[in-house]
């Protein structure tokens, strides 16, 4: 059963590289036969779909073999819960145990990031901070919104997920995402089991040629534990709760969600896009860490990340003086 599976996801994916050898123009049927595809016929429905080389191209309904849904306690989420995180700005020093334990835990490469973590500068007259960056797991998702066979789905319980078996790797969803929190799943390192059972809210990577992304950890949500990311970082930088429950906890403070969102001024990230996150941030007001701190035993492949924004650019100059 698993066998067939595999090769009819295969077979989605080679039916997608072919297309892109035949342009938007209509495939060939030697073509799809070639990749393993038997014709049933088409249905007349045309869906778009982006290739991995940005181009779009119509492809008839009946030639896109999606993977049954399934799994479906994975599709509709943990009964009475509604996750929220709140990450506190004042306490980030870029320490990125938050981005490696992550990786670690999702089996992800060192270029394969579910966690970012940004210099920002609201103003060339304000301070740097360090503004680290999940998926926001959306009220109003537009992902879900543009995805053709409904592979990126959201949950009773406020998270986003994708179903990388009904995945075919189109990217319409990473267009749609204003955050720009999703990443393609190029290949995979050797370590990766593949015979690991899979599951959308399961803490392994997303199928090669899939899209993959922070999933707030709802496998670990189930076991009663903290996702990767808050478990692991030093400073206390990120809270995970529910926000019915309004509680939220960095596994040692606890607080109340809308106390601590009132008090400390709490605000979504670009919530005039009517996303509706469910990630708060506290502003870094007070802050516990110079800026310079964060640069503390980067990789030089990291610290260049940084070189074009307004803050480095301005030490750069300095330094020629």
């Amino acid at each position: 059963m698993d066998q067939e599976k595999n090769q009819d996801n295969n077979s989605r994916r080679k039916f997608l590289k072919l297309g892109l050898l035949a342009g938007a123009g209509t495939v060939a049927t030697g073509a799809l036969l070639a990749a393993g595809k038997s014709l049933k016929g088409e249905s007349g429905e045309k869906i778009k779909v982006l290739t991995t080389s940005g181009e779009v191209m119509e492809v008839d309904k009946n030639y896109l073999s999606l993977a049954p849904v399934g799994r479906k306690e994975s599709h509709e989420g943990i009964p009475g819960r509604k996750f929220v995180m709140v990450i506190d700005l004042a306490k980030c020093k870029n320490a990125r145990k938050c981005v490696e334990a992550c990786q670690k835990g999702h089996n992800l490469t060192k270029g394969e990031e579910f966690m970012k973590v940004y210099l920002l500068q609201d103003s060339e007259k304000s301070a740097p901070y360090w503004f680290p960056k999940p998926c926001y797991h959306c009220d109003n998702p537009q992902c879900v919104s543009v995805c053709p066979v409904g592979a990126t789905f959201k949950r009773s319980d406020g998270i986003v997920l994708i179903d990388n078996e009904r995945c075919i790797g189109c990217k319409f969803c990473m267009t749609g995402c204003p955050y720009s929190t999703r990443i393609f799943s190029w290949k995979h390192e050797d370590a990766y089991d593949s015979k690991q059972p899979y599951s959308p809210e399961k803490s392994v990577p997303g199928v090669e040629g899939t899209v993959s992304k922070c999933d707030f950890c709802p496998d670990l949500a189930r076991e009663g534990k903290l996702p990767y990311c808050v478990s692991a970082c030093p400073m206390g930088v990120i809270y995970y709760g529910d926000i019915d429950e309004d509680v939220v906890t960095n596994g040692v403070d606890t607080y109340k969600f809308s106390d601590l969102i009132r008090d400390r001024a709490g605000y979504q990230y670009l919530e005039n896009l009517g996303t509706r996150p469910n990630v708060y941030y506290l502003p870094p007001v007070e802050r516990q860490f110079p800026v310079e701190r964060g640069y503390d035993g980067l990789d030089e492949d990291i610290k260049a990340r940084y070189d074009n924004t307004p803050y480095v650019q301005k030490l750069k100059k300095k330094e020629k003086k």
